[in-house]
């Protein structure tokens, strides 16, 4: 009885240190989407209104083209390193993008509105392939439109940040 009251405070110190390794352990293993990193083949990332989707990204050939803000299509070559790659692969992961729907959209909603701003992103792994057409005025579930917001930016800023690398002498 003695020696637990001397020693009460390491004994709380190492339940916790426990409880949080295991907790730590499944947390991580939650976010786990059910394809590895290294069975990810590519992203491609398309925006824009109306039918053609001029703004467009493809990271197996690191073709970027996007319209300037003079309407002037301007094409670059822009390929993702490694670390680029299972950075989006895992913030994909984390938004969960298996459970997000393939189209994000208001009912009766036209996909080809030269009004409202689209993302088509495609996830290409060895065994599966994941679309998402995202609408940004969509407003039926907001976790869902904030989950595809997020992960369109977390695409579109890689990219800006490697076109960026790439630009620089």
């Amino acid at each position: 009885m003695n020696f637990f009251k001397k020693n009460i405070s390491l004994i709380a110190t190492i339940a916790v240190i426990l409880i949080a390794g295991v907790g730590g352990y499944y947390l991580l293993n939650l976010k786990r989407g059910p394809y590895a990193a290294s069975t990810f083949i590519s992203v491609t990332y398309k925006w824009g209104a109306g039918d053609t989707l001029a703004n467009s990204y493809n990271s197996a050939t690191g073709d970027y083209q996007y319209l300037d803000n003079q309407d002037k299509l301007v094409k670059k070559k822009v390929k993702l390193h490694s670390n680029n790659v299972i950075f989006i692969h895992s913030k994909a992961n984390e938004l969960d993008i298996w459970s997000l729907p393939e189209v994000i959209a208001n009912k009766n909603e036209n996909l080809s509105s030269e009004r409202v701003l689209r993302y088509e992103i495609v996830f290409n792994y060895e065994k599966k392939t994941k679309k998402i057409v995202f609408m940004t005025n969509y407003d039926e579930d907001i976790a869902v439109a904030d989950r595809a917001d997020q992960l369109q930016k977390i695409i579109k800023q890689t990219i800006d940040e490697v076109e960026d690398r790439y630009s620089k002498p």
